[in-house]
């Protein structure tokens, strides 16, 4: 029976942090250990530790298993390639159904590729001597063409000869005629060779007969009506069929030669007609058997096949099953006395139960008298990292792992990210007609999810799939900040009310604020329609967008520092609240904390007060007279405390730690000198020794070392501070762009269109629109305003408090099995 381990049987509700982990060591008797193994990878909550790193993997003691596995896979390759010329489908897996022993399948599979093999070999045999029968049929058509054309030619000259009494042979006469002019005592007899060229090697082929012969060769070629099957190649080829007359052996080993280079297949042809019609009539008949047999083979190839993919998906299935429990077994270490295994490995401590209970039924169902032995290991390695993910979260959850999983039990960005990254987004994008396109786009892929997880998607669909929740609160924040920019398609709506101001009188309507009253109250949500196509409209958004900018910027960071202190709060690190998120907390907000609170001030006062004079005179000049660039009584006096805390700040971050550090490594190590015992076992002392050298090597505590690094530190910091900052005005800059490409596309294709009063024009500038809309708005800046969040994300966020160099939780799983390659 199973024994040790505690912990709870349920995941941790702690978001922000990873799940507890625990090293477990599993010891198993060895006629259980691969049903153990299979129970465990069903689970898929443990992750198996290497305990043969130092073995190669032929040196294992699984390596043969896995070798037949291997073969297996080959096997089940080569009957799905088969099934897919055969455009025959697999049927899906019934994994339930029946059990089928690992060695029966193997000999099943051998059985079936030797079979398969037969029958592929014989239906080949049989397609080529098809193949070589129809050209054959095809030489004996054009060939006999050719021959009863030189006849009738030579029995018409002929008779022209005789009527004209003439003896002499016209240049154009053929040899058929010379034979028959001439004295029989003379006569050469001619041999002839007949075939098929390719066509594109026909004029070739000519040249070369023509220069190896010295022209002593009579030569005739036509074209085949329709591509024929090359016997060889099995392909379809386009050829010619050639005739050729020659005088002498030589001659023909020549034009034999010329044949075999150029792929010319060659085949007899008797001169005699009554011999050429029974050779049709031969060849004819057995075209028509070879094709019947054809059709019977390939009818037995596919019922062979169609037997296969019933039971394809379970086969592959089992076989990768099975190589993944060998690989793992390879993993375990062999008992001396060989009577069991011993595993090491993570597991969550909520699964120790359930762990417990599949160990405890492979036990069971094995028959074993022996149970296995469940017991956790205490340790100082670094555990794996494991967020529990769903179809929603796991997305963002990549987002944030893509630069680096978090270190074990490091708050987890992506717990943010879900709501700050759309949203990032939807600052840059914000508009709710593109938002509404987004929208839709996105709910198609949720609404028919479970149809498109069974496909076999694109690499840019297979990304918008996996990402498709992320697209989808893109486009909801799209649509969120497109109301509050009060922008669609570029167009403003009055939505939510009427305009506070009205025109004073008819001369105020032309483009401008001039000549607007405050008729009502501010409306109510987002931009006012009245500033779209006013002269005051870019100065008003580009001040309002900068500025929010800047605020979303450094709430963001100051969230970074925040969790840095709940970091150092968890894994009880004094030092890093004291002297790094105090001090950076203070210098953040002493420079540009106290700029967003001007500008918060000067939008609730209406103040005209210029924010850059005051921030570089703050450093500059900082103890005179603000003048008309006061917004609150006593702001000299809190800018003066402002720099002074931000200055203090510097040397508070970089001096303090390395010295504490020092301090607690010298007050740790105090006294802790170890002399060898008299009498000691040598082993004993070296063990001892080797302990000496790696605490020795793990505790040395290098002074500039670390002063080195906490200057970086700092330095990074204080200078990040302002870039990081300054990089967040990237959300006004792309929302700028967007904004005016928008209304680009919209003025100058779509009203110019309208406006030239033609149906044409009107239909072509609507095109023209929708595609820019499309391509530009809708894919390019999507994709740019999506990286700019992920940079905000990983650079000015996460560096504040994330270090990202954990590993990920990796369990034996057999649901996680995918497409082998080897």
């Amino acid at each position: 029976m199973a024994r040790g381990g505690g912990g709870g049987c349920c995941p941790s509700m702690d978001l922000m942090r990873s799940e507890a982990m625990q090293l477990v060591q599993v010891i198993i008797p060895a006629e259980s250990t691969h049903l153990t193994v299979s129970y465990l990878g069903d689970l898929g909550l443990l992750q198996f530790k290497d305990l043969n790193a130092e073995k190669s993997p032929f040196q294992r003691t699984y390596a043969a298993q896995i070798k037949r596995c291997s073969e297996m896979a080959r096997k089940l390759r080569f009957f799905k390639e088969q099934m897919s010329k055969a455009d025959i489908t697999t049927s899906p897996a019934q994994l339930n159904e029946t059990h089928l022993d690992f060695d029966d399948l193997e000999i099943k599979l051998g059985e079936l590729e030797a079979e398969l093999t037969e029958v592929n070999a014989n239906n080949e045999k049989l397609q080529r001597t098809y193949s070589e029968l129809l050209e054959y049929h095809t030489v004996l058509q054009k060939a006999g063409e050719f021959f009863y054309s030189a006849q009738r030619t030579a029995a018409a000259q002929q008779r022209e000869v005789e009527a004209n009494q003439s003896g002499q042979t016209s240049l154009e006469s053929p040899l058929l005629e010379q034979e028959v002019s001439t004295d029989p005592s003379k006569q050469v007899k001619l041999g002839s060779l007949s075939g098929l060229v390719p066509k594109e090697k026909a004029m070739a082929f000519e040249r070369i007969l023509f220069r190896a012969t010295r022209g002593n060769i009579f030569l005739r070629q036509e074209p085949v009506d329709e591509p024929v099957t090359d016997p060889v190649s099995g392909e379809k080829v386009t050829k010619n069929a050639f005739v050729i007359f020659y005088s002498g052996e030589r001659a023909k080993t020549k034009i034999l030669k010329i044949c075999d280079a150029f792929n010319a297949n060659r085949y007899p042809f008797p001169e005699d007609v009554s011999k050429q019609l029974h050779a049709v009539q031969e060849v004819s008949a057995k075209i028509s058997e070879l094709k019947a047999t054809i059709d019977m083979g390939l009818a037995h190839r596919d019922s062979i096949l169609k037997n296969i993919a019933s039971d394809f998906e379970q086969w592959n299935h089992l076989a990768k099953k099975e190589k993944a429990i060998y690989h793992t077994l390879n993993m375990l270490s062999v008992d001396v006395t060989k009577k069991c295994l011993v595993a090491e490995g993570w597991s969550p401590v909520f699964a120790s139960v359930q762990i417990q209970d599949a160990l405890q039924r492979a036990t069971v169902d094995s028959k074993s008298q022996v149970g296995s032995i469940f017991q956790v290991l205490n340790t100082k390695e670094s555990p794996p990292t494991y967020f529990q993910t769903n179809k929603f979260t796991t997305a963002f959850q990549e987002i944030v792992d893509a630069y680096g999983v978090a270190k074990y039990q490091e708050a987890n960005p992506g717990v943010f990210t879900i709501v700050t990254f759309p949203f990032l987004f939807a600052v840059m994008f914000g508009d709710w007609g593109h938002g509404i396109c987004l929208l839709l786009a996105t709910l198609y892929l949720i609404i028919r999810e479970k149809k498109l997880a069974s496909q076999k998607l694109g690499d840019i669909m297979e990304m918008m799939y996996g990402g498709r929740y992320v697209i989808l609160m893109m486009a909801i924040f799209s649509i969120y900040t497109g109301l509050i920019y009060n922008e669609f398609f570029s167009v403003p709506f009055g939505l939510f009310g009427k305009s506070a101001y009205e025109c004073r009188d008819p001369s105020c309507s032309d483009a401008t604020t001039d000549g607007l009253i405050k008729v009502r109250d501010a409306y109510p949500f987002g931009v006012d329609p009245v500033w779209y196509g006013s002269r005051s409209e870019l100065p008003f958004l580009n001040s309002l967008k900068m500025k929010m900018s800047i605020l979303l910027g450094v709430a963001q960071m100051n969230l970074g520092i925040v969790i840095s202190y709940f970091n150092a709060k968890f894994f009880r690190n004094s030092l890093n609240v004291w002297y790094q998120f105090i001090p950076q907390l203070i210098f953040l907000n002493s420079l540009f904390g106290y700029l967003s609170l001007l500008i918060i001030i000067k939008w609730c006062t209406g103040s005209k007060a210029d924010l850059y004079h005051v921030m570089i005179y703050m450093f500059l000049s900082p103890t005179d007279e603000l003048g008309e660039n006061q917004l609150f009584s006593g702001q000299k006096t809190v800018q003066l405390v402002l720099l002074l805390l931000a200055l203090v700040s510097v040397p508070w971050m970089l001096i303090p730690k390395p010295l504490l550090l020092k301090k607690q490594h010298q007050q740790r190590h105090q006294g802790h000198q170890y002399a060898m015992l008299q009498g000691t076992d040598e082993s004993v002392g070296a063990e001892l020794g080797e302990h000496r050298e790696d605490t020795h090597d793990h505790e040395e505590f290098e002074f500039s070392e670390v002063f080195v690094h906490q200057l970086i530190h700092t330095i990074e910091f204080v200078l990040g501070a302002v870039s990081n900052t300054a990089s967040y005005l990237r959300l006004w800059a792309l929302s700028l762009a967007h904004s005016e490409l928008s209304t680009v596309f919209y003025d100058k294709v779509l009203l110019t269109a309208w406006g030239l009063n033609n149906v044409f024009a009107l239909i072509l500038g609507g095109i023209v629109f929708v595609f820019a809309t499309v391509g530009v708005l809708l894919v390019m800046e999507t994709l740019s305003a999506f990286l700019h969040a992920l940079r905000l994300h990983w650079v000015e966020f996460q560096n504040k408090f994330y270090e990202g160099d954990g590993y990920k939780f990796a369990p034996f799983s057999f649901a996680l099995i995918g497409e082998e390659e080897d």
